[in-house]
């Protein structure tokens, strides 16, 4: 069968989640290879962990030529890769940059490019979430080798033991994918709670906190949940932007989402909708927020969440 290659996700050599799910739908088109750009130092110890997904083979890419510069080195590290392999597929996780990525990668292929893809079946046919989730939507890539960014959590990572070879490849990269420099980064601070386009479960806020994500952020922990909130909380200075979920905000699809004091308009419903299962916490029965649910919880979010939150941590032991 042929290699299918998936970009490996990862912060310093510690291999991320959606790579895990990468993996998985990779099988469905062929035999899965990862490719690893990075540190050298750091591949065998990220063959470790991918191999143990399926990885038959892992590309190791120095990214000497490669950090530092915005998005064209990567893809054309990519394009040298692919050029060789000669892929059934080349998988990425979506993200704003390997999203960028990706279209470049398609343009120097002459391929078919899908974007923000939640599954993909044998033969290659993926499903999109559209139009706000309202719709869902297939399409196969026609030409070229296709090159599909899948969203997290679009599939269950399951375990199958493979050889995981490492072999280095060398890339030269040229002078014209070096015009976009970085010159500075803000580091985040670190929370300990997983990041929110790529967490299993999100608990988020709105304007039912009234400023206060105690409550919240006491359930998030519990679960090992990362942290989101509404347009409503993040207009009201009571929470930054980048915990924003939504239309102008982020797009999250966990396994489970909880909103407390959210009303559901359709903005907010447009970045978490595709979520697995939907628990609601409000007062006001009304909300347009329970029309979506699983379960809904009709009650104030400062009373019910640290109930909910003792309970979880008695039975955690």
């Amino acid at each position: 069968m042929s290699e299918v290659l998936v970009l490996i996700d990862h912060v310093g050599g510690e291999v991320k989640k959606p790579t895990y799910e990468l993996l998985t739908l990779a099988a469905r088109l062929g035999t899965p290879s990862a490719v690893f750009i990075g540190d050298p130092g750091q591949a065998a110890g990220a063959a470790e962990k991918v191999k143990a997904y399926g990885a038959e083979k892992v590309y190791a890419i120095d990214d000497a030529q490669i950090k530092g510069y915005l998005v064209a080195p990567k893809a054309e590290a990519l394009q040298q890769l692919a050029a060789q392999v000669a892929p059934a597929a080349v998988l990425l996780p979506s993200s704003a940059e390997n999203k960028e990525v990706a279209g470049r990668l398609a343009i120097k292929l002459e391929s078919g490019l899908i974007t923000d893809a939640v599954d993909i079946a044998d033969g290659g046919v993926t499903t999109q979430s559209v139009f706000a989730g309202g719709f869902t939507a297939t399409a196969k890539v026609t030409k070229g080798t296709p090159i599909i960014t899948v969203k997290p959590n679009s599939a269950a990572p399951v375990e199958s033991a493979a050889a995981g070879s490492v072999e280095q490849f060398a890339v030269t990269i040229s002078d014209a994918a070096k015009t976009a420099q970085i010159v500075a980064a803000q580091p985040r601070k670190a929370s300990g709670r997983p990041e929110l386009t790529e967490a299993a479960i999100v608990v988020s806020g709105g304007r039912g906190t009234g400023g206060d994500f105690t409550a919240v952020e006491g359930l998030a922990d519990a679960l090992g949940a990362a942290v989101g909130a509404s347009r409503a909380a993040v207009d009201s200075g009571w929470i930054p932007h980048t915990f924003q979920v939504g239309q102008t905000g982020k797009t999250v699809s966990p396994q489970l989402y909880v909103a407390n004091g959210i009303s559901g308009a359709i903005q907010h419903r447009a970045g978490m909708q595709t979520s697995k299962t939907i628990v609601a916490v409000n007062k006001d029965e009304e909300a347009p927020m329970f029309e979506l649910v699983d379960f809904g919880v009709v009650g104030d979010l400062h009373t019910v969440l640290p109930a909910l939150t003792e309970e979880i941590n008695k039975r955690k032991g």
